[in-house]
C-alpha cells in the first residue's frame, strides 16, 4: 500500500499539535494509508525539502518562521494568502504543482461565527507581528468599523496601518501603555506572546465583550481567565488551531467536512496530557 503522507514545517516544531489534530482526522476518516509526520526545518533548509518531496506528498502545514519564505517555491498562491503574504498550507496537485494558502484568516472568522460572533461594530487587536495581519484580515470580513492596534514602537504602528491600508480597514493605532482601553471593544484579538498581557487583568471590565486569544499553551492566559470570570465569551488557540486545521485537511484530502469535533477532543485530550 503506497502512503500519502503530510506534514507540519517549522523551527521549532517540537510543541506543534498539528500531528494531533491531523492523524486524528486521518482515522476518523478512514484514511488508514494517510500519515502526517513534523519536521524541523528552517528558512535555509525550506528549498531542499522543498526540492525533495516526492509524488506521495498531497500537503504540508507551515509555521513560523517559513510562511512567508515558502511563498517564492510555489506555482501559486491564493488571494486570501497573498493578502496578508503568508502561506500557512501548500497542497501538492497530482500534477505537480504547489499551491500555497492561508487557512489561519477564515479559521479566525469559523471560530468567532461558532461562537456567534458574526459582525461587531469595532474591534482591537494587541500586538503587531505576523499573527496580527491576519487577525486584520479576518476583521476585514466582519468587523464593520474601526480597529484600533495596540502596539510597541512607531515602525509596528506604521505596519498596522499600511495592512489595513491594502486590507482595506480603518486602523488607528494607540500605544501599548494605553493597552487596558482595548478591553472595552466588543472583540479584541490578543496576538501578543506569552505573558505579555498579565499586566491588563486588572482591566477587564464587568460585562466584557468577546476576547480571542491565539495562545494554546499555557492555558488559560492570565487575561482570558479574568475575562471569563466576569462573564465574557472567550475563544482561545486551539479554537484557532482546529478550525484552521479542519480547512487545511478538506483541502489536503479532498474530503469534507472534515471532523471538526473529533479534531477538538485530540487536540484537548494532548494539552490535558501535557500537562
Amino acid at each position: 500500500m503506497t502512503r500519502i503522507r503530510a506534514a507540519v514545517l517549522g523551527s521549532p516544531i517540537e510543541h506543534s499539535l498539528s500531528p494531533v489534530l491531523h492523524r486524528a482526522a486521518y482515522r476518523e476518516l478512514g484514511l488508514d494509508d494517510w500519515s502526517y509526520d513534523r519536521f524541523g526545518v528552517d528558512e535555509a533548509a525550506l528549498p531542499g525539502f522543498v526540492a525533495g518531496l516526492g509524488p506521495e506528498w498531497a500537503g504540508l502545514s507551515l509555521t513560523m518562521p517559513l510562511k512567508r519564505a515558502i511563498i517564492p517555491l510555489l506555482d501559486g498562491v491564493s488571494d486570501t494568502a497573498a493578502s496578508v503574504e503568508a502561506v500557512n498550507t501548500v497542497v501538492l496537485t497530482r500534477d505537480g504543482r504547489r499551491l500555497g494558502d492561508n487557512t489561519d484568516i477564515p479559521g479566525i472568522v469559523a471560530a468567532l461565527h461558532e461562537r456567534g460572533v458574526e459582525k461587531v461594530p469595532s474591534a482591537a487587536i494587541l500586538g503587531a507581528g505576523a499573527t496580527a495581519s491576519s487577525a486584520l484580515a479576518a476583521l476585514s470580513r466582519i468587523c464593520t468599523g474601526e480597529v484600533t492596534a495596540y502596539v510597541r514602537s512607531s515602525a509596528r504602528a506604521d505596519e498596522m496601518r499600511q495592512w489595513g491600508e491594502r486590507l482595506g480597514v480603518a486602523v488607528r493605532t494607540a500605544d501599548w501603555s494605553e493597552a487596558a482601553a482595548a478591553l472595552q471593544a466588543p472583540l479584541v484579538i490578543a496576538t501578543t506572546p506569552a505573558g505579555a498581557t498579565d499586566e491588563l487583568t486588572a482591566a477587564v471590565p464587568a460585562g466584557p465583550g468577546t476576547l480571542f486569544d491565539v495562545l494554546y499553551d499555557p492555558w488559560p492566559t492570565a487575561l482570558a481567565a479574568a475575562w471569563s470570570q466576569r462573564g465574557g465569551t472567550l475563544l482561545g488557540g486551539l479554537d484557532l488551531l482546529v478550525h484552521q486545521a479542519v480547512l487545511q485537511v478538506e483541502q489536503m484530502t479532498g474530503r469534507s467536512p472534515a471532523p471538526l469535533e473529533v479534531m477538538r477532543r485530540a487536540g484537548l485530550a494532548a494539552l490535558s496530557g501535557a500537562h
